[in-house]
C-alpha cells in the first residue's frame, strides 16, 4: 500500500518580525551574509526565526521536517556562496523571476564547509519530528555558479557534485534528502550533459542512506533528460503538476518511474489556499492517469519553495498538505 508523506522543498520565508527586524540591525545588507560573519544579533534572529518555523511544521502535522533555509539569501546558491573557495560578485537575476542572489565564482578547489550540516544539526534538537534535508542539485548549483577554477563544464560539474556528496557526508541521520533541480527544467543540459547530471546527482544520492528525492521544477523535463535521471540511485523523482500536468505524465507512462514520487500539487507561488480534499482529489487524478503505477511512496508537496509566499499564507499551505496527506492515506486504508 502506498504510502504518503507530506513535505516540503524547503527554502521558507521569513516570519514578519524577523524581516522587520533583520533590515534594521545595523550592517545587515539583503544579500550580503558570509557564513559565521552576521553578528551575534542577526545570528540570535535567524535562530529564533528558525525554531518559529520548525514549530510551526511541527503543529502543521507535516511529516518531514526542515530548518527552513531562512539564511539562504541567495538562495539555492546558498552553500557555494558561504564558501573559502568562492567569491561572489554582482548580483543575478534568479531564473525569470524578481528574486536575486550574488553570483557565485568559484576560484579554487571546492572542499565541504559543513554550513548545511550546522544547520540540520541545530534542527535536530528542537523536533521529535522526521528530519529532511534540502540542497540544490549540483546540476542547478553549477548553472547558477561561475567556473574560474576548473576550466571545463564537465569537470566543473563533477566537482559541484563531488563537494555536494562531501557536504551530504557530515549531515546528521535525515530520513530524506531533497535535490533541488529546478534548471534540470530551466536550462536543460544538452546531450551528453544530460547524463553527466545524472552521474553527479547519484553521487551525491550515495553519500546517504536517506531517502533521495530530485525535484526539479517550474514544468516537466525533456524527455531525455527524465530518462538519464531515472539512471541515478535515486528514491523519487518529484514532478511539477501545478505548471505541467500533461507532459509530467506522459514521462511517467512513456518512461516508467522511480519507485516512490513527489507530486507537486500546491502551488508554492500563489497566495490562493488550496483545499485539501482538492489536493487529495489531485492525488487521485494522477493515480488514475497512471492506471497500473503504484508508488511505495507518495510524498505531498508544494511544486516550488514557498519563499514567494506571505508568511501567513505559507502556514497555511502547510496545514493543508498536511491534511491532504492524511485523507491519502485514510482513503488508501
Amino acid at each position: 500500500m502506498t504510502e504518503y508523506v507530506s513535505t516540503t522543498p524547503g527554502l521558507f520565508p521569513l516570519p514578519d518580525w524577523a524581516k522587520d527586524d533583520l533590515s534594521d540591525l545595523k550592517g545587515h545588507q539583503k544579500h550580503d551574509l558570509i557564513s559565521g560573519d552576521e553578528g551575534e544579533e542577526t545570528t540570535a534572529a535567524y535562530e529564533t526565526a528558525r525554531e518559529e518555523v520548525i514549530d510551526v511544521q511541527d503543529d502543521a502535522g507535516l511529516d518531514r521536517i526542515v530548518e527552513g533555509q531562512l539564511r539562504w539569501d541567495d538562495m539555492l546558491a546558498h552553500p557555494l556562496a558561504v564558501n573559502d573557495a568562492v567569491e561572489t560578485r554582482g548580483i543575478v537575476r534568479y531564473y525569470d523571476n524578481n528574486n536575486f542572489y550574488r553570483e557565485p565564482v568559484v576560484q579554487d578547489e571546492l572542499e565541504a564547509s559543513g554550513d548545511v550540516a550546522a544547520e540540520l544539526e541545530a534542527t535536530a534538537d528542537l523536533t521529535d519530528g522526521d528530519l529532511q534535508a534540502v540542497l540544490p542539485g549540483p546540476y542547478s548549483l553549477a548553472d547558477l555558479a561561475t567556473d574560474e577554477q576548473y576550466g571545463d563544464d564537465a569537470e566543473f560539474l563533477a566537482a559541484i557534485g563531488e563537494f555536494l556528496a562531501d557536504e551530504v557526508d557530515a549531515f546528521p541521520d535525515v530520513e530524506t534528502l531533497f535535490l533541488l533541480e529546478p534548471s534540470l527544467v530551466e536550462s536543460a543540459p544538452e546531450d551528453g550533459e544530460d547524463e553527466r547530471a545524472s552521474e553527479a546527482i547519484d553521487q551525491v544520492a550515495r553519500a546517504t542512506d536517506a531517502d533521495v528525492v530530485v525535484q526539479p521544477y517550474w514544468g516537466a523535463l525533456e524527455e531525455k533528460v527524465y530518462a538519464h535521471l531515472l539512471d541515478a540511485d535515486i528514491d523519487a523523482v518529484g514532478f511539477d503538476f501545478v505548471a505541467n500536468q500533461d507532459d509530467n505524465l506522459y514521462n511517467i507512462q512513456e518512461y516508467g518511474a522511480t519507485d516512490s514520487a513527489s507530486l507537486g500539487l500546491a502551488d508554492g507561488q500563489s497566495t490562493l489556499v488550496e483545499d485539501a480534499e482538492a489536493i487529495r482529489d489531485r492525488v487521485d487524478w494522477v493515480e488514475d492517469q497512471l492506471q497500473v503505477t503504484e508508488f511505495e511512496t507518495v510524498y505531498l508537496t508544494t511544486n516550488t519553495e514557498t519563499f514567494y509566499l506571505p508568511y501567513n499564507k505559507f502556514e497555511e499551505k502547510l496545514a493543508v498538505l498536511a491534511e491532504a496527506a492524511e485523507l491519502a492515506e485514510v482513503k488508501a486504508a
